[in-house]
Formats: structure tokens, C-alpha cells, sequence
């Protein structure tokens, strides 16, 4: 197991899924629950584990996953992140829920006018504009989450830890901003572990960083001093697998206080098995998810081009393994694993699933020695071993 050779000093969430994957495959948040306890079982592992419920939007998601037993939740209220101006006047703020936030546009002027943050070696300053523009942008966000999180709090039962995730809105998270976010939330009595900004860049589905790397090493920079100075609280890379560039510098930004995401690790590895030791199978897979990319593609921030992807028919056996290496067929197979695992035949019963189950059965040895290596690639460079 991964973590088993390289994870000395992280705690891993084995139990981890969004609202919208669960409800895309037709999965229970009990049977994530259980399908995690059972692996863990049966690699011998004993020591801590999270769960994660990723990405709840509503209560409604909030109290299926509680009744499950998860113990992490990630609060998203990103839909409500709104696209705005740059400089936006008093009157532009009409839509901000006051009442829900607690706050009013004169005290919060107050409270930032003339105030600076040092934040490593710069000096963060509140402009009257900026904040504005911060309230217009994620009040009704913050407002949500607030909504959310006490629901969440008057019914748990036992310890839970929340995450606020904004990382899936179109905008960056400037400085301000997640001020203005973790000071607006704790005022409403909010605690949380781990906050997910929009960084700068592009952090697509199972692909590589795209953008100034330069330009995101700064970016962490501020908001790991931020999230140290308001919490202290960890910093959570969302669809941070196969972003090798990167992981060195957030360790060393976030001083190891860091929530790293990966996504869909296990499903492409086990297309890789197929593309190798299965060609038909991973043929009929590959195109059912070039069909279903629109669909499959309308809830994540991927940006693969289809068309610019061959059709398997254009390749040859030994070709098919490259399209999990090349970014834009990788996010097409990645985003298509809805549309895979709920194909059925003709009598209703789930077709590629189990010949995908049945092989990675057959290849049970090779599945775990290469996913022990992508997942190991992952860890070292967050490991106590490697620091």
C-alpha cells in the first residue's frame, strides 16, 4: 500500500466523494463509507482515517452523508461565488444578504478602512474598492456556507470537521478575499479545518498544472500566511493529481498544513490495466466517454479539446495506453466514468463495470504495484521521510 512505503506523517482520507459523483454513479454515501472500511481491512491498515464528503452544496447532502457516518465535510458553496465588476459602487451591493451575514455595508468599511496585513514579505492593504468588491463576490457564498455549517452542527452527533471549498468558481481568490471570507465566516461561528481558494492556474482533472508556476508559488505563499494568520487552518489543493510541479512548493508555502485532493487516481489506473491487457474493453470505454465529454464535462473545470482526440479506431493496440498520458484524452476518460460505470446491456445490468471489476481482478498484482506507485508519487514529496 502507498501509504504503507511513502505516507509516514499524512493521515489519509481513503473514504472520499463528492455529493455529484455519488449521484452520478448511483453510489450510497453509506456504500463509500463501506467500501473504504472494507480495503482498509483487507490491506491490514490500522492506523487513522478520514472520510470526506466532498463537495456538498445542501443540506439535504449534508444529512445522507451524516447518516453514514463521515466525519469530514466539504461545504461548497461556490454556485453562489458571483461574477461581478472590478469596482463596484455601494449601489451595486444591493443583492448581499445583510441579515444573514450579521454585518451591514457601513460596518464593514469600518472595519477595513485603513487596515494592513503583513503577510510574509509584503504588506496586504484593505482598499475601500477591493472590499467591495469581496462582499459582491462571495456574500452570498459566506451566507450559504454559514446556512449549511449550523445545520450541519445541530445535528452531528459525534465530531466533525468542516472544510469551506470555493475552489470551482470562475475567478481567482485574491488576498482580500479570503480575508474577507474567513473573517466573515468566523464572525458567524464558524470553525474549519481546511480552505479551498480558486488559486491562479488551471488545475484540471488528473492532468498537470496549467499556467506561471512562478505566479502560483506566490499565490500560496500569501494565502498560506493568511490561513496561518486567521486559523491557523490547512490550505486544500482540489484536483491536485498528477500536479507533480507542484507539490514541493506547497509543502514548503503551507509548511506541510496542507489538504492535498487527488481525483479519479484509482479509476484511470485501472484503465490503464484495461488499455494494456484488455484493448476491446478499453476501446468500448474510451468511446462511450468521448460521446458523453458534454455531459460529462458540465460540473468540473476541465478543459480538454474532444475533437482534437482520435478515435480509438485511429489507433492500434499499443497506441491506447498513451491516451491516458496525453491531457486531453486523459480528462475525457476521467470525466467519463459516470457514463461508464452506469452503462448497462440489454437486460439492465451493469455491463463495463463488471468486465472493468473482473479484469482488475485477473490483474489484481499489477493494479496494486501501479497504483502503489502513482499514489507513492503523490505522498513522498508530503512525507516526514522526505523532509
Amino acid at each position: 500500500m502507498a501509504f504503507q512505503s511513502h505516507g509516514e506523517g499524512i493521515v489519509p482520507v481513503f473514504a472520499q466523494q463528492s455529493a455529484r459523483e455519488m449521484d452520478r454513479i448511483g453510489r450510497l454515501p453509506q456504500q463509500v463509507i463501506d467500501d473504504a472500511t472494507f480495503g482498509c481491512l483487507q490491506a491490514g491498515w490500522d492506523r487513522a482515517v478520514g472520510a470526506d464528503a466532498d463537495h456538498l452544496k445542501s443540506v439535504e447532502d449534508i444529512d445522507r452523508c451524516l447518516a453514514a457516518g463521515f466525519t469530514s465535510f466539504t461545504i461548497d458553496p461556490g454556485d453562489l461565488v458571483q461574477t461581478t465588476k472590478r469596482s463596484p459602487e455601494p449601489a451595486d451591493l444591493h443583492g448581499v444578504p445583510w441579515d444573514a451575514l450579521e454585518d451591514d455595508l457601513g460596518s464593514l468599511i469600518r472595519r477595513y478602512s485603513g487596515r494592513s496585513m503583513v503577510l510574509a514579505d509584503e504588506v496586504l492593504r484593505f482598499e475601500e474598492a477591493d472590499v467591495l468588491l469581496a462582499v459582491a463576490k462571495y456574500g452570498r457564498a459566506v451566507a450559504h456556507a454559514s446556512t449549511m455549517y449550523r445545520h450541519l452542527m445541530d445535528r452531528a452527533t459525534s465530531p466533525v470537521e468542516v472544510e469551506i471549498a470555493v475552489d470551482e468558481s470562475g475567478s481567482v481568490t485574491s488576498p482580500i478575499e479570503h480575508v474577507f471570507l474567513a473573517e466573515a465566516m468566523t464572525r458567524l461561528g464558524m470553525r474549519w479545518v481546511g480552505f479551498a481558494p480558486r488559486f491562479v492556474g488551471e488545475f484540471g482533472k488528473g492532468v498537470p498544472y496549467r499556467g506561471d508556476l512562478n505566479a502560483l508559488a506566490v499565490d500560496l505563499v500569501r494565502h498560506a500566511a493568511i490561513a496561518r494568520r486567521l486559523g491557523p487552518y490547512k490550505l486544500s489543493l482540489h484536483s491536485g493529481s498528477d500536479k507533480y510541479e507542484i507539490y514541493e512548493m506547497a509543502r514548503e508555502a503551507t509548511g506541510g498544513l496542507v489538504h492535498l485532493k487527488t481525483s479519479g487516481t484509482s479509476y484511470l489506473e485501472a484503465l490503464r490495466i484495461a488499455a494494456t491487457h484488455d484493448p476491446r474493453l478499453f476501446r468500448e470505454i474510451y468511446g462511450l466517454s468521448r460521446e458523453n465529454y458534454g455531459a460529462g464535462s458540465a460540473s468540473y473545470p476541465v478543459s480538454a479539446d474532444v475533437e482534437s482526440t482520435p478515435a480509438a479506431a485511429e489507433l492500434r493496440d499499443d497506441q491506447l495506453v498513451e491516451l491516458l498520458a496525453l491531457p486531453d484524452s486523459r480528462q475525457v476518460l476521467h470525466v467519463g466514468f459516470g457514463a461508464v460505470l452506469t452503462n448497462l446491456d440489454g437486460k439492465g445490468r451493469p455491463m463495463l463495470r463488471e468486465r472493468l471489476r473482473s479484469l482488475i481482478g485477473r490483474e489484481a498484482a499489477t493494479y496494486s504495484s501501479n497504483l502503489r506507485e502513482h499514489i507513492g508519487r503523490h505522498l513522498r514529496p508530503f512525507s516526514a521521510v522526505t523532509r
